[in-house]
């Protein structure tokens, strides 16, 4: 970004959790919505658990029907349906799916450099995107999390990455406590450095409060705020100063369509309560 960019130094008290934008959505409806447009139409996307799979079952079921989705445990899906979603392995998934198979049968994708795009979630996520799903904190006490899976495969290979996290100050880290899933590492070339192939890398953070993309210095900035949100909201929930775009985006709404989806899939609010 450079020059384009912005340096806040405010501090205020973050948005508080499960507030929404208006009485019509919840601000993590519209995670799962923006994490959807990320998907373009024709696409092989590497589906994650959680919120990434339901933003891959909104994509298919607006406007991306072409897509096709891997998922770690085997299956490849082209068909639409897999609703409701609580899980990759749900009956909804399994009925429908092109091939049920095994994690290495997927895995190839990645491997071949085919996957468009790939979703990644995590305990923590750092400025220069790295993802750590291995060490945790709670309660001051060190917990041992349930790891990579194909996290840093779909880092590392995946034409492009988008991670979707909430948006909380002890999550957002300056310095992930451990990188499971590389990012941008160090910033500057680092990816080139370790030989990652090139032009791979995470292509945007999206969050219950707002959306970042990456500076040609591999460094995380705001670029998109959901409705509702202020800049200074973001800012306090974020462990590190957070750069912002001078031309900051609103985060479109859903529409009613998106809206739809994304509750035909999660009808009981499940993952976006």
């Amino acid at each position: 970004m450079g020059r384009a960019e912005r340096e806040y130094g405010i501090t205020v008290s973050p948005l508080p959790a499960g507030t929404a934008a208006s009485k019509e959505y919840s601000l993590t409806e519209l995670m799962v919505i923006a994490g959807a447009r990320e998907i373009a139409d024709g696409e092989m996307v590497f589906v994650g658990m959680r919120l990434p799979m339901l933003a891959y079952a909104v994509a298919k079921r607006t406007h991306a029907p072409n897509a096709i989705g891997l998922y770690d445990n085997g299956i490849i899906r082209m068909a639409g349906g897999a609703e409701p979603l609580r899980t990759v392995g749900d009956p909804s998934n399994v009925g429908g799916a092109t091939q049920c198979g095994q994690t290495i049968d997927v895995m190839g994708y990645l491997q071949q450099g085919r996957v468009q795009v790939g979703f990644l979630g995590g305990a923590e996520v750092d400025r220069f995107g790295n993802v750590n799903t291995l060490w945790g904190s709670r309660g001051g006490e060190t917990q041992r999390l349930p790891g990579s899976g194909g996290g840093c495969d779909i880092a590392c290979l995946a034409q492009r990455s988008v991670v979707m996290i909430p948006h909380q100050r002890d999550r957002f880290r300056e310095r992930v406590g451990h990188i499971t899933s590389p990012g941008y590492g160090s910033g500057n070339g680092w990816r080139a450095a370790h030989r990652l192939p090139a032009r791979t890398g995470p292509s945007a953070i999206i969050s219950n409060l707002g959306i970042m993309r990456f500076g040609s210095d591999g460094e995380a900035f705001l670029a998109s705020i959901h409705p509702g949100v202020q800049v200074e909201q973001v800012l306090a929930a974020t462990g590190w100063t957070l750069r912002v775009a001078d031309a900051l985006l609103d985060t479109s709404g859903p529409s009613a369509t998106e809206l739809e989806a994304v509750r035909a899939v999660d009808p009981d609010h499940f993952w976006t309560r």
